[in-house]
């Protein structure tokens, strides 16, 4: 069976965190990966308006996902306006029925923001909601219902832990090491949130953070460098293994799960940023085109659902 991933966080950038080196790999073997943002990352900046710096996120985050052959969309949200509420699920429920994927990964339940955290509720409930033939959405072309409802995984929460700084331990980890410098390449798309995170999150390099949060991930499982999911095991949700399935190689069980003592694996390097950069992307290559934002602004809902965000015609 060929799958198709679909990866949801809340804003451009968090899958480049969290999840970049696992979804790479896929990519890079053959899989169909799609990447989309909840919103546009319009309160990411200190400098600039929002509509300015939403066509900026919107764009990095398309260049990003071009690195490795995915596609990107924006689901039209606003940052810190994201709600479990009727109309929300509706939009989340057509952009599942429109790009039809049979895994889903999005963000943790627990994490230290609201927007993080309301994009696992929303996205969960979508996903049972898309395969349900009597739910509409409301949009004015509707995709038909899933034939079933995907399989669900949680990405890590950011830097690990929940709100509360607890320990967040994740079901296995993908050891990226093979794709380490295709996933720096990809956050380093990002370039416009080099300022806000020193000045709003005290992250003076976005990269080596990044670096330092891999390491720690891949310590838990005895490894140097690695990505954490767990799967949504709640009932109708598929229980096979369909996620791990296409990265069987590469993963590995938490020491602690298995009953063993957790060792510090061996440091990996700092990869400088310009090498990165270089080895993933051919000198002079033009950036990609962001994805259509009606009237040069992220739209709001139409019909329960932000239509720039959808593809032309559903994949067969």
């Amino acid at each position: 069976m060929e799958h198709t991933i679909v990866a949801i966080h809340a804003h451009p950038d968090d899958i480049e965190f969290l999840a970049a080196g696992t979804l790479a790999g896929i990519s890079r073997g053959g899989g169909r990966v799609i990447l989309a943002s909840m919103t546009a990352g319009d309160c990411g900046t200190v400098s600039q308006d929002p509509n300015e710096i939403s066509q900026i996120r919107v764009r990095e985050a398309a260049n990003s996902a071009a690195l490795v052959g995915a596609r990107y969309y924006c689901l039209g949200f606003k940052d810190m306006a994201i709600f479990s509420d009727d109309a929300s699920r509706r939009r989340i429920t057509e952009f599942l029925r429109a790009v039809r994927p049979t895994i889903v990964v999005t963000s943790s339940p627990e994490d230290y923001m609201a927007d993080h955290e309301a994009t696992a509720v929303l996205v969960r409930d979508a996903c049972f909601a898309a395969a349900l033939p009597n739910y509409e959405t409301r949009h004015q072309t509707p995709a038909t219902p899933l034939p079933e409802i995907p399989a669900l995984y949680f990405m890590d929460p950011i830097g690990g832990v929940d709100r509360n700084q607890t320990p967040v331990i994740p079901d296995f980890i993908v050891d990226i090491e093979e794709n380490f410098d295709l996933k720096i390449a990809m956050l380093m798309e990002h370039k416009s949130q080099k300022e806000w995170l020193r000045v709003r999150h005290g992250i003076e390099n976005y990269v080596s953070i990044m670096q330092k949060w891999t390491r720690e991930r891949g310590a838990l499982a005895g490894i140097r460098i690695g990505e954490g999911f767990r799967q949504y095991r709640g009932h109708p949700y598929p229980q096979d293994e369909r996620f791990q399935g296409l990265v069987r190689k590469h993963i590995h069980i938490p020491l602690a799960l298995r009953g063993d003592v957790v060792s510090p694996a061996s440091p990996v390097a700092e990869v400088h940023a310009g090498a990165a950069m270089a080895a993933n992307r051919e000198p002079g290559a033009a950036p990609v085109d962001a994805p259509p934002i009606a009237g040069g602004q992220v739209t709001d809902l139409v019909d329960g659902v932000a239509a720039s965000a959808l593809p032309d015609s559903p994949p067969a």
